[in-house]
């Protein structure tokens, strides 16, 4: 009921015109233990790559273990302590092997009028990084920031607004130091079939470019659901998601340049399965 976190402002406009639109091909599976250890598999098709990923994970009443390993030979770990001491508070402490500097600790804060989120990297200069958002599930205003603390530099510094009122949503971000500003609008036209709407306009001060992204979704039945995508330079989206089975789904996407169409088609497919 509260304004969440940062990375809540403009999410649900973003998942709506990029979430689950892929021109790769991805295949990834979930099986439990009898202990009730999580194992997801995830294998991606990248042109000519093929990059593989194993995912466990184990909770324990408040306590949440994830490990990864990958294709490339990482190995990173996090530990997820949820309403440790305070009701709404969450610490997460990961790291990644080989890399020694990875090492972070982060606390994320939830409140009914109140959203802070902060990390630092376990080092001896490290970089810090707090967001905080206040308001309510009204409005919301909040902002983002990274400090190197061996220059004393700021890295980061964003800031956002979102307003949202019965089944629309509007945000403004301004992002990469000031330059980048970007206003997005939601809006949940039908519940029943899922329909919705959006878009997002970005204007680049330093380069006076501007995106323009705009899309649309709608269930065609309870099990499957179409997304679409359009953007000022020509490039048009388009994906069919089915849940063939509960919690399993099958998503078939695709992405041409219609500036181009002979040259630019693209297609993606993704399977998930889950027991």
């Amino acid at each position: 009921m509260g304004p969440g976190l940062y990375s809540d402002i403009g999410k649900k406009a973003r998942d709506l015109l990029y979430r689950d639109f892929l021109t790769d091909q991805k295949f990834t599976v979930t099986t439990y233990t009898a202990n009730g250890v999580a194992i997801t598999a995830t294998g991606t098709k990248k042109k000519d790559l093929i990059l593989g990923e194993i995912h466990s994970q184990l909770k324990s009443k408040n306590i949440t273990v994830d490990v990864k390993a990958n294709s490339e030979s990482n190995v990173s770990t996090t530990f997820t302590f949820d309403e440790l001491g305070t009701p709404g508070l969450k610490t997460i402490l990961s790291f990644v092997v080989p890399d020694q500097k990875s090492g972070k600790i982060e606390l994320q804060y939830l409140h009914d009028y109140a959203g802070i989120n902060t990390n630092l990297g376990l080092t001896a200069n490290p970089v810090v990084n707090f967001s905080g958002v206040i308001g309510n599930k009204g409005i919301a205003i909040g902002t983002d920031v990274s400090l190197d603390t061996a220059t004393g530099n700021f890295t980061k510094y964003n800031a956002g607004l979102s307003v949202t009122h019965a089944d629309l949503i509007a945000s403004l971000n301004l992002n990469n130091k000031g330059d980048i500003l970007s206003a997005a609008y939601y809006h949940l036209v039908s519940p029943l079939t899922s329909t919705a709407v959006g878009a997002e306009l970005t204007h680049s001060f330093s380069t006076k470019e501007n995106t323009l992204s705009f899309g649309a979704q709608h269930s065609l039945d309870p099990l499957t659901l179409f997304k679409a995508r359009f953007d000022n330079y020509g490039k048009a989206s388009a994906l069919l998601q089915h849940q063939w089975r509960p919690k399993s789904f099958l998503t078939i996407s695709t992405e041409v340049d219609t500036k181009a169409i002979e040259k630019s088609s693209k297609v993606g497919i993704a399977l998930l399965l889950k027991p």
